[in-house]
């Protein structure tokens, strides 16, 4: 048994945060997507008798081969993003179960963290000429990062008083931030100063993500309770879904925005998830401009992302919630469109200073409307796993379906503009989510 507040530990806890965030910005937000559609525009360069990759035309489909299907090089990306988010929300439940009701929290993280890790630095070796390769190792990543932090997340309630929690839970997504922020600046300098080989950055997220959660591990106890594991516990966790589900059924405030915050936050994650791909294969960057640009734009939204947070929270507080989001979703709306019609770099940042100033902003009071909409329980946990799993499945299917659109139509600008729908149906269904409280009670 551990003394809940002990700053040893909290520190040592909000230091995963700094690890593992780079993740995040590095490979899934900012480096890998740019150097997937460079190392995959070579290859079909050389398979099209193209003497330089840089002179593809402007608007040619770029495809490489995918289990011997010629794809796409930005429908593999979405696709398989879909089946790592899918794996995600099927263990998410079971994962839940097992932090929840067994003492091996911290060997499942170390589990995860190093799993996503090794996959991380595989990345390296990514060769578009074995795409089925390479995608498999952001796919494991995608799975590691993820599943490491249903166990972190788990650790909170066990190490801070319910008072705090929110104080140390800012603290951490600070940390993990200000890291990313630090290891992005870095690989700018690293690529575009230094000119060196822009594969060592996914070596350096891997040694950053393992090198720095051992401060974690070091600090973090093993088994906090003395548990021992529950017989069943593995499934417990849908089970507990099962019971949240039921009682939607008499949650009609909760029920409804929980139909709108599937569709917007869809739209959010896919456009947060593909811009990048958009925007490198999209975007008229003069030559040799295009990495640093897009790091640059990246920047700039995790910037403005904090500020739209606060300005949203301000802004929540003198309409409300439900209206606030309405404000942003029809914010997204109209940048979805405006990126239909770009080209530029400077229509590019412009784009990307709206999307920081609403992604922080309708993400934070999403999260905290839910919170608010919640029936009288004792088990929040449950309501906030179904939550997640809502989210997850929502970004297996908006990257799937921006992975389709462009299938079909040969159009990435098409796949942005069909994300409007989610964005649309989200902002309809805002409408009719009460306003007022609703009396409720719950057996859960």
């Amino acid at each position: 048994m551990i003394q809940k507040g002990d700053k040893k530990i909290i520190r040592g806890w909000v230091m995963y945060d700094w690890a593992n965030s780079v993740y995040n910005l590095v490979i899934s937000s900012a480096i890998f997507p740019i150097f997937y559609d460079t190392q995959s525009k070579i290859v079909y360069a050389e398979n099209n008798n193209i003497a330089d990759w840089k002179k593809i035309p402007e608007g040619t489909k770029v495809t490489i081969d995918f289990f011997g299907q010629q794809l796409s090089n930005s429908v593999i990306y979405s696709f398989v993003l879909s089946a790592s988010f899918l794996v995600v929300a099927l263990l998410s439940p079971i994962l839940s179960g097992i932090a929840d009701y067994t003492g091996s929290k911290k060997r499942f993280l170390q589990f995860f963290c190093y799993f996503g890790s090794f996959a991380a630095m595989s990345l390296y070796f990514f060769d578009a000429h074995y795409a089925e390769i390479g995608m498999l190792s952001i796919f494991i990543a995608s799975i590691g990062f993820w599943n490491s932090l249903v166990f972190y997340n788990a650790f909170l309630p066990e190490i801070a008083e319910p008072i705090d929690q929110d104080k140390i839970s800012a603290r951490g997504f600070s940390m993990g931030y200000l890291g990313s922020m630090i290891l992005l600046v870095f690989c700018l300098i690293w690529i575009q100063v230094l000119h060196y080989e822009v594969k060592w950055c996914f070596v350096f997220v891997g040694v950053w993500w393992i090198g720095f959660s051992q401060f974690t591990y070091r600090v973090l106890p093993i088994n906090v309770h003395g548990k021992k594991p529950e017989p069943g516990y593995i499934w417990r966790g849908f089970r507990e879904l099962k019971l949240v589900f039921k009682e939607f059924k008499r949650t009609k405030r909760l029920k409804r925005y929980l139909y709108a915050f599937f569709f917007f936050n869809t739209g959010v994650q896919t456009v947060m998830l593909m811009a990048t791909i958009f925007a490198n294969k999209e975007i008229q960057w003069p030559e040799g401009a295009d990495t640093s640009g897009l790091i640059i734009a990246i920047l700039l939204i995790q910037i403005l992302g904090a500020l739209g947070a606060f300005l949203m929270s301000r802004l929540s507080n003198k309409i409300g919630n439900i209206y606030t989001l309405m404000f942003s979703v029809a914010l997204w709306i109209g940048l979805c469109v405006f990126a239909f019609f770009i080209k530029t770099p400077n229509e590019f940042y412009t784009m990307a200073a709206g999307v920081g100033l609403v992604m922080g902003g309708v993400q934070a009071i999403a999260r905290s409307t839910y919170s608010k909409f919640l029936p009288p329980t004792t088990d929040s946990a449950s309501y906030f796993s179904f939550y997640d799993v809502t989210e997850k499945i929502g970004i297996v299917f908006g990257t799937f379906f921006f992975g389709f659109m462009e299938y079909i139509t040969n159009s990435l600008r098409m796949s942005v503009m069909s994300v409007t729908a989610f964005f649309v149906i989200g902002f309809i269904l805002l409408f009719f989510v009460p306003k007022k409280e609703i009396e409720l009670e719950t057996t859960h």
